[in-house]
Formats: C-alpha cells, structure tokens, sequence
C-alpha cells in the first residue's frame, strides 16, 4: 500500500483539487492522509465531504506544532509501507502512484526512489525542470550548483521504514525539514533515480516558502544546513569535500583561478 500524506493549514483554494489528484490516480492500493492543523476557513468541510464518500481518505484536525509535526503524525497513522508526501497545493502527473506500486514491489528496504519535479510559477508558466541525479551525500553536500536536491516531495518516495533508521521529521524545522530529510535519507537508504516526470510544484508568492526565498533566508538557511552535515563528516571525506567546494568556486568564478595560483606560488617561494 501507498500512504500519500497531506498537512494543510487553511487550505480551502487546493484541498479539493489535491484530493481530485490522489482520486484520478486510480491506484487501488492506496490510502490519503490529510493532516490538518486546525484550519479556520472551510477546509475540514470539505474533507468531510469527501472522506464521507471515499473510504480511502483518513484524516484528523487539531493543531499541531508546524509542518513537520504533522508529516510525523501522518507518518504514524500510515498503513502503507510506501511514503509519499503532497502538499496541498502540489500534484503528481498522471499514472504516477502506479508506476510507484509497481516498481517498490522490487526495491529493497528501504528504498528513496526520486523523479523530477515541474516547477510553476503563480500564473501557471513552467519556469524550471527539477532534476536532481545527484543524489549522494557527497554531491548534495556540494551545493545547489553542482547538485540541486530534489526541491518538491510530490517528486520522490520512499518505503517507511527509512524512519526506523533515521527517525522523523524535525519539529524544530519549519521551512527546510524536506531537505534535513534528504540529507539524513540518501546516507541510510538504496537511493534510486528516475529520469521522468512525476511532481509539480506551484512556487506560489502567498506560501511560506516563497515569502522565504524573497527574504533571502532561504538560501542563508540551507547553506547553513549544509555546513551543520559537512563537520559530521569524517576528516577525510571533509578533505576531499573541502576541494570539491573549491573546485565549484573556481568553476563559478574562472577569473579568479590565475590569481589564486599566483598568489599561492608567490607564498612559496
């Protein structure tokens, strides 16, 4: 079975349609879990509406500590062995749970299997093709230059007992657990990746991580991420990591490459 897990807050615009996602999926071994945290607006009535009609959805509202609290409750109450994440304003292509079903009959625990993920932009132009084929600990730890992680969950899935070796998801992280998740993930599980279309991602200017990106937090945020999984490194993959960081430096900025070397010969003699 698939557990496709929804948190949603005051999300009365996409709930509907996220539920019509999962629904037009038509994948039979299926179960929807929508986390709510105690939406003020019409969101639970709507869940109600369909979770009357479809015994597939299960769902509970109460409030909860932020995203992450409720990704770990979803976790919890999932019958499937096969995770999937989307959020309410997100979508999968077509057929995609399918071919997620058909291909995790084969895959060993626990397996993080990631696709790439179509970005939109507020009026519904593509404006980016995620894909993320770098999916080492070593290559993530590069940077977003050398190796963009997977920006979107409704792109990647993973069989749940990743959780028994890496645990849940960080309630202390509200904007950037996705990719502590990634980052803790593809260092415990066989890391597969497909080279097709399987999430959208609505980069929407009213979300939480749009308002973050504009702020410029964001970036300061994962790069400061990243830096707190390169000192648990060992020292020698620190090395090594230490001169991959250099080389995407030099890579980035040819023009500082002569002087670098002079300098450096200069020092020498």
């Amino acid at each position: 079975m698939i557990s496709i897990i929804t948190p949603v807050y005051n999300g009365e615009k996409f709930i509907e349609s996220c539920i019509k996602v999962v629904l037009e999926q038509n994948c039979t071994d299926i179960e929807h879990i929508i986390i709510d945290g105690g939406s003020k607006d019409s969101t639970v009535e709507i869940i109600k509406q369909y979770a009357a009609k479809y015994s597939h959805i299960r769902w509970i509202s109460e409030q909860d500590q932020g995203q992450s609290d409720a990704l770990n409750k979803g976790i919890i109450m999932a019958k499937g062995e096969i995770l999937g994440l989307l959020n309410v304003d997100d979508f999968y292509e077509p057929n995609v749970l399918n071919k997620v079903s058909k291909m995790f009959s084969t895959l060993p625990q626990p397996t993080l299997v990631v696709a790439n993920c179509n970005i939109w932009d507020n009026e519904g132009n593509l404006k980016q093709i995620n894909k993320p084929n770098k999916l080492k600990i070593t290559d993530l730890l590069l940077g977003w230059t050398f190796a963009p992680p997977p920006v979107n969950p409704s792109a990647y899935f993973y069989h749940k007992s990743l959780h028994d070796k890496i645990g849940l998801y960080d309630i202390n992280e509200h904007y950037a657990m996705d990719i502590d998740f990634l980052l803790r993930a593809v260092q415990a599980a066989h890391v597969k990746y497909i080279d097709e279309i399987w999430g959208n991602f609505r980069y929407l200017e009213n979300t939480k991580s749009y308002q973050d990106f504009q702020r410029n937090q964001a970036i300061d945020r994962y790069n400061r991420m990243l830096d707190t999984y390169r000192k648990k490194l060992s020292a020698t993959l620190q090395i090594y990591l230490a001169i991959l960081v250099r080389i995407k430096y030099f890579w980035r900025h040819p023009q500082d490459l002569i002087p670098s070397i002079t300098k450096r010969i200069t020092f020498n003699k």
